[in-house]
């Protein structure tokens, strides 16, 4: 990864105020690692304002790596069924609830799960969306093996998974690609209160069973520690060249110029 370097675009005080932030450059791409939680919506702005500056190559591909505050996110897809419907009754423990603009249901995000939005053009790595999921997916994969985690992918049910004691989630992705840049990321559960996800349907599966790092191996785990592995596991798998496996051609179309761009359900 290397050293902390000065970039050209700061990310403003608005930021920079709210958590101290390590700045990394691995070959094009800088990372921004946070170590304290980021509010859902500035971290929006952040991502907004960086993917407006990488359509005009402003700004290289960034990696921001981080954790939020207590959030719900519902996705176009949502039904009210997933969340309940009921603002006060989900909310009453001080989370948000805010409607995003990717694919998918309805997650939660909150301090103890680790996220990862990457601002990047698509077709520097990947021939689409689905290949661009799998190269996400492989990123935790490989933080999970050093803990000695096994994280599988199951068929038809994108995002990272674990096989005991039966199959349940670990890692989320969910993705939009606008105007063939991305936004929105991945999340890992590390260490966290897991009770929010029983309020909602994950994803909205009714049968989607959620779990942590720390719940698989039974220990306390930093989030700072996993951060920085996953600034790495990022860096190998994207300045390395590493291909995922060949998909239908039809995926192409998802990183055509488009004023609405195209969605990655939130899996």
């Amino acid at each position: 990864m290397g050293q902390p370097v000065s970039i050209d675009h700061p990310l403003g005080p608005e930021i920079t105020t709210l958590s101290s932030c390590e700045t990394f450059r691995f070959r094009e791409t800088v990372v921004y690692v946070f170590s304290d939680p980021v509010p859902y919506l500035t971290a929006w702005e952040l991502q907004s304002r960086l993917h407006s500056e990488r359509l005009l190559d402003r700004q290289p591909d960034t990696l921001l790596i981080l954790e939020h505050s207590p959030v719900y996110t519902l996705g176009r897809r949502t039904r009210p069924a997933d969340w309940g419907g009921n603002t006060t009754a989900l909310c009453e423990n001080g989370a948000e609830l805010l409607h995003v603009n990717r694919g998918g249901s309805v997650t939660f995000h909150g301090p103890g799960q680790i996220v990862l939005y990457p601002i990047l053009k698509v077709v520097k790595y990947a021939a689409g969306a689905k290949q661009l999921v799998w190269l996400l997916e492989e990123v935790i994969i490989r933080v999970l093996t050093y803990w000695g985690i096994v994280g599988v992918r199951a068929a038809g049910k994108p995002g990272v998974w674990v096989l005991v004691p039966q199959l349940q989630k670990i890692g989320f992705v969910g993705i939009r690609i606008q105007r063939g840049v991305t936004l929105h990321g991945i999340s890992l559960n590390v260490d966290l209160d897991l009770s929010p996800f029983l309020r909602i349907r994950p994803c909205g599966l009714a049968d989607c069973f959620v779990t942590s790092m720390a719940a698989v191996s039974h220990r306390d785990i930093a989030t700072h520690t996993i951060k920085q592995q996953l600034a790495q596991s990022f860096a190998a798998i994207f300045s390395s060249g590493v291909r995922p496996p060949r998909l239908d051609m039809k995926e192409r179309e998802y990183v055509h110029p488009s004023p609405e761009g195209a969605l990655c359900r939130n899996y």
